[in-house]
Formats: structure tokens, C-alpha cells, sequence
């Protein structure tokens, strides 16, 4: 069982060297804008005031950042009030526009927000880029969504959220028309016309869907079943042929909550269909980019090998791991019902059984209600047994360090295009707790990769030549590269967070002096 156990090393096989919902009313613009609402409290910031409207309303805001300031306190008179004398009260503006959309109203500036701005990258039109960006929140507690997707599905091509909810959305100006979409697991998605929000900085809100009595049928569910069909109906929900994945892929390394490194990288990725070996996907490497911390890379250094087949192998469709190929492993309850896309879907929860004390997994396993297809997995080392795990990623260590896992956790998401179900978003988060000898203090390393598909190809997908196929087992942080500073402000990658852009924005000098001196 232990080889078989070892399904973090298979599914990694790297290591580190280191030296209730309010429903919403269907009228048109001025029906909606002219119905009278009570507010009751006369004072708060905007963000909340606003809160008010759609509390009697029903309906959610989209706003540029730049044009509301959420933050701002303001006083209004309690009483009644339509939807638009509120919203201009509120906003301390009677200029704006505003426009309803689904069950959201859109507040902007009529004179740039309907009238998008095309971004060109050269002078012929086909290259013609649009660029939508924000931050997704829930529409209770405000808090961001991270890992949500934004998309557009007719065409294969999206990104998602980073862990602050924040997205950049780029897209060619010919799909201007097509609706962009917002979703994630658990919320009700969203579908929002590109134009309308195609300038500034939007915030979005999902509303969490509570799944009614009326919309199931309440029966005893075998979870073991639902996994079996699930793996039975691959054949049908998954890609039976060969496809282009263009992905974004970043690895990063934390030293003591301060960024170490961070390595970021565009692959055309030849996926074969699950029924084939992982031997037979290729990876092309067609741009990167790397930043490291000069203070931090002369006392402790952690790099990654192989994050890249990491990703690979982390499709659990593709490559099963032991909680889907040994039952007897696992103990699984149907826990939820929630919803995927509008799509209702069925939550098993694994953990190893009581008696087994090899590092297996718990988690969460998303599995689509109606047609059996796999949505998502969530799941980690199980953490009485992690710190036995050791073994499993630290491939080289000094004698002066004692490195010990605290944390290992990954996450797994597919997406659906024209009813067939391709690998989304794959993240992996590690935790270690590194002691130096004679210390009497610890300190805490984090090591990350993920990987999005930002767009997929079913036409003329042909393996790539040898000259072209780059090793998925390298240690990516090592590889030359030249910084191309166009191509990274044109594609869409995960936005950084907050403390990745500042890092950026502090060495983004350095990035291209290193290119140029040929790193």
C-alpha cells in the first residue's frame, strides 16, 4: 500500500532542493429604476448603503472602482426612495448611468463604460484586444472569491481569480458581442455583456445558491456509486481526442511570509485523452518570466522540481488517484448539494479509514447530478499524518536544516466546452516548518504552483518535434529565458496578489536587466 499510498509523489513526482438567496424581479430599465424601496439606516459607506438597495431589490451592482468609492462614508435621509434617487443619493452623483442588466445593475459613466476603448497591439485588426478587469465577492459577506472563473464559453478562452478574488480578462475585439461569464462553485453564475463592463475596474458580486426542497428529490445516495459512474462515464464527458491546452502556469517560494522567488511561464500543453498515458502529453514553453529576492536567496533556498509534471498529473480524470482507485481505503458520505454553473452537483466527502496511519487524503470530491461528470476536487494530506510525508517532497536538504511538512493541499477544477469537461485551474500549496541546527526557532516555508487554462483547441492538434517538447520534470526556476514585456501585458494570467505586485513592481527593472544580460 505504501507505493500505491504515495500518490503525492505519483501525482507530483517533485521535489525541493534546498540549500438565504432574495429572488430576482425580471422588468425592464424603468420599471426596475422607478420602484420605491425603503432605507433604514440614513448612514455607512457606499458599499453598504448600496447593500441596502439590494436587500429590498433583488439586485446586485456592478461599478467601476475608480468611479464609486466604496469606502466613503455618507448620510442620506432615512425614508422612501426609487432605486435611482437612491443609488444618486448615495453615490453623491446624478450623472451617472445606469442600467439594468439580468439581475444586476450596471452604475458608469454613459460617456466611456457603453463606448469600449480597443486596445490594439499592432495595426491589423485581427490583433485587436479588449480588456475587462475587477474583483469577484460574495454578495453577503463581501468577502472575495478566489479561484472563481471568468470566461467567455463559446470560444474556450478564460482565466480565473487569483486568492484576492481580482481577475484580468483579455479577449479579441471580435468577440466583443459574446457574453462574459462569472462563475464558481456554489454561486449562482453570472452573464455579462463584454461591452458594458469593458473599461475600469469592476467589482462583481455572486449570490450563494441555496439549493430548495423543490429542486431534488431527497433519497439515500451511495457515494461509492456516484464515484463509479463518475469514472464510467469518463468516455462520455471527457475529450476523446487530442487538444492544445494554452495554459499560465507560476511557482512560487515564501521565506518567513516574504516572497523568494517567483517563476511564471505561458506552455502550449498536446493533451492526450485519459484513456492514454501520461507519458504521451507533451508541454511547449513558449514565454516566461522570474523574479528572486537577492536578500532572501543567501540564507535559506527552496526550488521546485518538477512542478510542471506536477500539474500533469494532477487531473484526476486522467491520472486516478488512491481515493477514486482504492475504496477500501476511504470512507465517503454524500455531504451537499450545490450548484456548478447553474447545474446542480453532488459533494462526497473522503477521508482515510481509522486503522491506516500511512499519509493518505481527505477532502471533497464535485460531481455533476445529472450527467456524472467530474466538476472539481478539494483535498489535502491528511494532517495527523502529514509530518510522515517528509519523504515525499524534500528531495535534497543541508545537514543544518530540519524541515518538517506542516500543511499539503491541492486543488483541482474542469470546465465544459460544447458538453465535453478539460482540466481548468490546478492549484498545490505546501507548507513547511524549516529549523536551522542549534536554533531555537522555527520558521515557516510555502511553496505554490497552479496552472489555468486560458484557452483550448480541438483543430489540427498534432504532437509537437522533439526540438520543441521543453521537460516537464526541470527545475523550471533554472531555465533561460528572455522577458518579453509586450506579450506579458497582452496574455491573460492570474492577477498577482497584492504582495506578488508589489514585488513585481519593485524588481520589474531587474526582470528586464536579467533578460537583457541573458538569464
Amino acid at each position: 500500500m505504501r507505493q500505491t499510498a504515495s500518490y503525492t509523489l505519483l501525482l507530483c513526482f517533485w521535489g525541493f532542493l534546498l540549500f438565504l438567496t432574495t429572488s430576482s424581479l425580471k422588468a425592464d430599465n424603468e420599471d426596475v429604476l422607478s420602484r420605491l424601496i425603503p432605507i433604514n439606516k440614513g448612514k455607512g459607506s457606499i458599499y453598504k448603503m448600496l447593500g441596502q438597495i439590494t436587500d429590498h431589490s433583488g439586485y446586485l451592482f456592478i461599478y467601476d472602482s475608480n468611479l464609486i468609492e466604496n469606502d466613503k462614508e455618507v448620510k442620506i435621509k432615512t425614508g422612501t426612495y426609487t432605486i435611482r434617487a437612491a443609488i444618486h443619493l448615495i453615490t453623491g452623483n446624478d450623472n451617472i448611468g445606469l442600467k439594468v442588466i439580468g439581475n444586476h445593475i450596471l452604475i458608469y459613466k454613459p460617456d466611456l463604460t457603453l463606448s469600449p476603448i480597443h486596445q490594439t497591439l499592432d495595426r491589423s485588426p485581427e490583433n485587436d484586444f479588449l480588456t475587462i478587469e475587477g474583483v469577484i465577492l460574495n454578495r453577503y459577506t463581501s468577502e472575495p472569491i478566489p479561484f472563481a472563473t471568468v470566461g467567455i464559453s463559446q470560444a474556450a478562452i478564460g482565466t480565473v481569480t487569483n486568492q484576492n478574488g481580482e481577475f484580468r480578462f483579455r479577449f479579441p475585439d471580435s468577440l466583443r458581442k459574446e457574453p462574459i461569464q462569472f462563475s464558481h462553485i456554489g454561486f449562482i453564475p453570472q452573464e455579462i455583456e463584454s461591452n458594458l463592463i469593458v473599461n475600469g475596474h469592476h467589482r462583481i458580486s455572486l449570490e450563494p445558491k441555496v439549493i430548495s426542497l423543490q429542486e431534488i428529490i431527497v433519497r439515500l445516495v451511495n457515494p461509492q456509486k456516484l464515484l463509479e459512474d463518475m469514472l464510467e462515464r469518463r468516455k462520455l464527458n471527457n475529450a476523446p481526442k487530442p487538444v492544445y491546452h494554452t495554459t499560465f502556469y507560476r511557482e512560487g517560494v515564501e521565506h518567513k511570509k516574504k516572497l523568494n522567488s517567483l517563476t511564471e511561464g505561458v506552455f502550449r500543453i498536446y493533451k492526450t485523452p485519459f484513456s492514454q498515458p501520461e507519458s504521451s502529453d507533451q508541454v511547449k514553453l513558449l514565454k516566461m518570466r522570474r523574479i528572486i529576492d537577492q536578500h532572501e536567496r543567501d540564507t535559506v533556498i527552496a526550488k521546485f522540481k518538477s512542478g510542471i509534471h506536477a500539474s500533469l498529473m494532477l487531473d484526476p480524470v486522467k491520472h486516478l488517484p488512491d481515493f477514486l482507485t482504492h475504496p477500501d481505503w476511504y470512507d465517503y458520505v454524500h455531504s451537499d448539494i450545490t450548484v456548478k454553473e447553474g447545474r446542480l452537483a453532488n459533494v462526497i466527502v473522503f477521508e482515510q479509514r481509522k486503522g491506516i496511519t500511512e499519509p493518505l487524503y481527505k477532502g471533497e470530491i464535485y460531481i455533476d447530478a445529472e450527467n456524472s461528470a467530474l466538476l472539481g476536487i478539494s483535498f489535502h494530506i491528511h494532517p495527523a499524518f502529514v509530518k510522515k510525508a517528509a519523504g515525499m517532497f524534500i528531495e535534497k536538504k543541508s545537514k543544518k536544516l530540519s524541515v518538517t511538512p506542516q500543511k499539503i493541499s491541492y486543488t483541482v477544477s474542469y470546465k465544459a466546452w460544447n458538453g465535453v469537461y478539460y482540466i481548468n485551474h490546478i492549484r498545490g500549496d505546501l507548507f513547511f516548518k524549516v529549523r536551522q541546527r542549534r536554533k531555537l526557532f522555527h520558521s515557516t516555508l510555502h511553496t505554490w504552483f497552479e496552472m489555468v487554462t486560458s484557452k483550448t483547441d480541438t483543430l489540427n492538434v498534432s504532437r509537437f518535434t522533439r526540438q520543441e517538447v521543453f521537460h516537464p520534470h526541470t527545475i523550471f526556476a533554472e531555465t533561460p529565458f528572455t522577458y518579453d514585456k509586450r506579450f506579458w501585458e497582452d496574455f491573460n494570467i492570474i492577477p498577482p496578489e497584492e504582495k506578488l505586485s508589489d514585488a513585481l513592481h519593485k524588481i520589474s527593472s531587474k526582470i528586464e536587466m536579467e533578460s537583457a544580460e541573458g538569464f
